[in-house]
């Protein structure tokens, strides 16, 4: 497992996810707070048009108490403020628990969680200390048991990309080359887009409904460094790279109906929480840039790729924004502006609806709030 820069932004994310640094021994797990219910629930997935969509509002909590991850129409998934993430996953229609997945010591849960209507897959990490580690399991929601992710390429990087049951992760195989590999949740069936040769890697994957996007690294920890963003189709074809702005300092971006946005940032820039974005509605076409966004916040959802921008006001004061855009449209729509002062973080999709959370760190009390749109 590679070490990573982290771009700024990152303890927010840590704080709201429960997702925080564990040290060798966490000690035992706190009592987690009942499992929260949230306040709506999502529509089907629907093309709404061009139609700005109605925010609704999910999930209100302190800052300390439960967050959602995610949720579908059976399942709702949410993970405490402990310090290891525990993760609970809750039927909708009985409100009980079908799933308290608690992180071994030393290991700390991510993000996402895949789930479908009768699988969800669960990553832990151990990043501290001279054996890092990744484990991931799959439970099954009708017994609430688990079992180690078998018959599929292991996982080998921290960062998965999950649309609905269909999930890509980086996978080391027996020649030492770092693999794209694009699974569904349901029956395991995989398929290796792409390897690169060691040292070289491949990470940042972005599933959308049609496509998953990565990115290349080459040459690491080198002065000939070059980071190159790739997609493919999720059920076959070879990868093709999104030619790029400016040369290797791409860093994620997302796919939809052949069109793709994606951002450039230098490893050596000073500021790698904000990018450059830049948008290709096919291969032959001329990038349009697209202004600055948070780094690591592209994200497919249905038809659209949504991104978050953030601005800082000439005393300091931060203001976040979602803008999307779609294949066809001229220029982005901002889909939702965030109150000056108030955070956001990165988004999720699931069933055609995002989901974000909102983090009211200036308010007394502090607390959080997950909003949703059906796009």
């Amino acid at each position: 497992m590679r070490r990573r820069t982290v771009a700024a932004g990152t303890l927010l994310v840590l704080l709201l996810a429960g997702c925080s640094t564990t040290t060798k021994d966490a000690g035992p797990t706190p009592t987690p707070t009942p499992t929260p219910k949230p306040s709506v629930t999502p529509t089907r997935p629907t093309d709404s048009g061009t139609a700005i969509p109605v925010w609704a509002n999910v999930l209100r909590q302190p800052v300390d108490g439960q967050h959602l991850v995610t949720q579908q129409h059976k399942y709702v998934v949410t993970r405490g403020s402990d310090e290891a993430g525990t993760t609970t996953i809750t039927d909708r229609a009985s409100k009980k628990a079908v799933v308290r997945h608690v992180p071994a010591t030393g290991f700390v849960a991510q993000s996402p969680v895949v789930i479908d209507d009768h699988w969800a897959l669960i990553e832990d990490i151990r990043s501290d200390g001279p054996d890092p580690q990744i484990k991931v399991v799959r439970y099954d929601l009708t017994t609430g048991k688990a079992a180690p992710l078998a018959g599929v390429p292991p996982v080998s990087e921290p960062e998965i990309g999950a649309y609905d049951g269909t999930f890509a992760y980086s996978s080391t195989d027996a020649k030492n080359r770092s693999c794209l590999i694009v699974t569904d949740l349901a029956t395991l069936k995989s398929r290796a887009v792409t390897c690169v040769a060691a040292p070289g890697y491949v990470a940042d994957p972005v599933v959308s409904a049609d496509t998953v996007t990565f990115s290349e690294i080459i040459a690491p920890e080198t002065a000939r460094r070059c980071k190159r963003i790739l997609s493919a189709p999720l059920s076959q074809g070879a990868a093709k790279p999104v030619p790029a702005a400016t040369n290797c300092i791409q860093w994620s971006g997302a796919t939809i109906g052949g069109a793709t946005i994606w951002s450039e940032v230098a490893a050596t820039d000073p500021d790698q929480y904000q990018s450059k974005a830049y948008v290709r509605e096919a291969g032959d076409s001329p990038a349009r840039p697209l202004g600055t966004v948070v780094t690591d916040t592209i994200l497919a959802c249905g038809n659209w790729i949504l991104w978050e921008v953030r601005t800082v006001s000439p005393t300091g004061e931060e203001t976040y924004q979602i803008n999307r855009w779609r294949p066809g449209l001229a220029k982005p729509q901002r889909m939702y502006a965030a109150r000056p002062g108030v955070a956001l973080t990165p988004m999720t999709c699931q069933d055609n609806t995002v989901y974000v959370e909102a983090a009211y760190l200036a308010s007394t009390p502090t607390y959080t709030e997950t909003i949703s749109a059906a796009v």
